[in-house]
């Protein structure tokens, strides 16, 4: 069962919501508990392209040092091409035997010949329906902006990422957008629910309902019969155009809290939160559903710029890592894990490169397993 995170520390101290996945909890959705043996966990590991398999390294051999009771099954799927297609197959038939897995991100091609994404296709096929990025200001590490602390929750499996497109006539494509009531109505619960066991106040729904008047005026229609069901325990509703969106959240961040959307606003909106806090390297995210949860960085960049340097961050994978350590109950591992890596921020001494340090991803790696 998917387990509320909320680590003991930070239940007692409400005021305080200290740290990124510290403040991490999900209503609880899993039906079936993920599969264990001999108190060892069976975790499914894809590390993904780009740095991918130099920022799961780094949360493989924390996970050593702490003794962590995991066991990965490791496939190593590339989306570069489409020739790795049974890999994936068989990566999806572990995650659905397992039903927990970490994850880096599959690069998808761009050219029309290219195979369709294979991030799109595990959510679609899994029903990991809701995408939960934490936007949270890293003591120790100033921006543009203080204070920052708001959650995405982000619609998975609709919308313009349903992949349902052709050419009615040459030079003439028409792409589907698909939203339904059941839909917008289990993701704006989800984002209600989350900010109820979080201590959360506001949700917000991001919308483009004053253009797209039946898509986008289904999912804004529906959140706010939800919220109705939330107004008796104190949980205020509000939506924003999205565009608007964008132009606040660089501005006056603050106003945000909890943030519901459909699957392309999500991606939008995401890569603005990380930016906001330090980009795509500090910034930890989830997939949740019915049955399986899938953790990976929330930002969804391959980084292929500086993959094999040894220069990425590793941040972002370890947080996820600690977030998939509480869903197994495993919230003591995740607490030290966590509060390691945000003193080694907060120290400045170790810094990878994207932090205005020098340090390597093993560095900076090494720095965590010494605070340990």
């Amino acid at each position: 069962m998917l387990r509320n995170a909320l680590s003991v520390a930070t239940r007692s101290v409400v005021r305080s919501r200290t740290a990124t996945t510290l403040s991490a909890g999900f209503p609880r959705l899993t039906q079936r508990a993920p599969t264990k043996y001999g108190g060892v966990y069976t975790v499914t590991l894809i590390p993904g392209d780009g740095v991918g398999s130099e920022i799961t390294d780094s949360v493989k051999e924390i996970f050593d040092y702490v003794n962590a009771p995991i066991e990965w099954e490791q496939y190593n799927v590339s989306g570069v091409s489409s020739a790795g297609q049974d890999l994936f197959k068989q990566a999806m038939e572990s995650l659905q035997r397992n039903r927990v897995g970490l994850k880096g991100i599959l690069f998808t091609p761009i050219s029309q010949s290219g195979h369709i994404s294979w991030n799109v296709a595990m959510r679609q096929q899994l029903d990991i329906y809701a995408s939960v990025v934490l936007c949270k200001s890293l003591p120790g590490y100033p921006t543009r902006h203080k204070d920052v602390d708001f959650v995405i929750v982000r619609e998975n499996t609709e919308g313009e990422y349903s992949g349902l497109e052709h050419q009615s006539y040459p030079g003439v494509v028409e792409s589907l957008k698909v939203m339904t009531r059941a839909k917008a109505e289990r993701i704006s619960r989800f984002a209600f629910d989350f900010a109820l066991k979080n201590g959360r106040k506001k949700v917000t729904c991001i919308h483009k309902a004053n253009i797209m008047k039946l898509g986008d005026g289904l999912f804004l229609n529906t959140f706010r019969k939800v919220a109705e069901d939330y107004k008796s325990v104190g949980i205020v509703a509000n939506d924003m155009i999205v565009d608007n969106t964008s132009m606040q959240l660089v501005a006056k961040p603050g106003q945000f809290d909890v943030m519901v959307m459909p699957n392309l606003y999500g991606a939008i909106i995401s890569n603005i939160g990380a930016a906001l806090v330090g980009g795509p390297g500090v910034v930890p995210g989830c997939n949740v559903g019915t049955d399986y949860a899938l953790f990976e960085p929330g930002c969804r960049h391959v980084a292929s710029d500086i993959m094999g340097t040894n220069r990425a961050n590793p941040t972002a994978m370890i947080l996820s890592a600690t977030m998939m350590l509480r869903h197994l109950g495993l919230d003591s591992i995740a607490n030290n894990i966590a509060s390691a890596t945000f003193d080694v921020i907060n120290a400045g001494e170790v810094r990878t490169a994207d932090m205005g340090g020098s340090a390597t991803t093993s560095e900076f790696t090494q720095a965590i397993i010494k605070k340990l």
